[in-house]
């Protein structure tokens, strides 16, 4: 005797097939609100690197579609170039300088004002002004009331403008308004940062006899240690793409003295006409703000896995 087995197709009952329906609607809905921001980060970001790359090994003069492929001349050229390593080295510089006084300025502004309950707010606000404030203005204020031979500081102290100064200075006078600028916007990320250590951890560290020195470095220094890392990684990566402060006031001179990446690429693109050079100086700008996000991806990893 045959016994036949039917095998009957089992199908989703109605409410996994509505739950189905509801997560490929969910999933739609997403893609859809994410694709604005992913066109407009194509069309910015995407496009404009690409056709930087492309450009980078041309000789094109920026006006009419008389594009040249020469290859890596361009890299050539400029690494050949003695005002290229004097761009390098004063970003270089401009790191370090940033990296050291705005950042301990910040950290001691934003502890001083931690223990300040009263106007904590106003101080924010006031330290926060220059930010705002355009860097036109902000070079302004310095050329007129600092760096003014003629009534400024220096020519009341009987001092020559160090904007003109050929042995360095200028970089330096540069640097001092962009720190002017700088430092008010970290020590209030700090403050912030600083305010969100648990306060019983604080509590027990001065139950513990603590002093306020041991409970900043014990106590809110870790606790703000990924913001350090991150604003560290950006004051990097704004380091190297430093230029409007430096253009204002010194337009990388006087003889190249000041001269920095950003305003060398920007006398090869608007002064000589040399587009390809121009942002071949671009991608190598590009170059250290990518070994700049590596680190802070790795070291946040780290931080991670502690």
């Amino acid at each position: 005797m045959l016994t036949t087995t039917v095998s009957q197709e089992v199908r989703p009952s109605a409410p996994a097939q509505r739950h189905a329906r509801f997560v490929r609607r969910r999933t739609t809905i997403n893609y859809l609100l994410v694709a604005p921001a992913l066109v407009l980060s194509v069309v910015i970001v995407v496009v404009p690197g690409i056709l930087t790359l492309l450009l980078s090994f041309t000789d094109w003069s920026g006006i009419g579609l008389n594009i040249t492929f020469i290859g890596v001349q361009n890299f050539r050229d400029i690494l050949a170039d003695p005002v290229f390593a004097t761009s390098l080295t004063n970003n270089v510089k401009w790191v370090v300088l940033f990296l050291t006084l705005p950042a301990i300025i910040g950290l001691l502004t934003a502890s001083l004002l931690l223990r300040r309950k009263r106007m904590r707010t106003f101080y924010q606000v006031i330290y926060l002004m220059p930010y705002v404030l355009a860097p036109i203005v902000n070079a302004l204020i310095w050329m007129n009331i600092i760096y003014n031979p003629n009534g400024g500081v220096v020519g009341v102290l009987g001092i020559p403008s160090p904007l003109g100064d050929t042995s360095g200075g200028a970089l330096y006078a540069a640097a001092a308004v962009d720190m002017w600028h700088y430092w008010g916007f970290l020590t209030v990320i700090y403050l912030g940062a600083m305010r969100q250590t648990p306060i019983d951890q604080v509590e027990a560290a001065i139950v513990d006899g603590a002093n306020g020195w041991k409970v900043f470095r014990h106590v809110y220094l870790p606790s703000i240690r990924p913001t350090l890392l991150l604003m560290g990684v950006m004051t990097v990566i704004f380091s190297f793409l430093a230029f409007d402060y430096v253009y204002l006031l010194t337009q990388g001179g006087p003889a190249h003295t000041s001269e920095v990446m950003s305003t060398y690429a920007y006398a090869f693109a608007f002064s000589s006409f040399e587009f390809g050079k121009a942002a071949a100086v671009g991608l190598i700008m590009s170059f250290f703000g990518l070994i700049a996000s590596c680190l802070y991806t790795w070291l946040s990893r780290r931080e991670l896995t502690r």
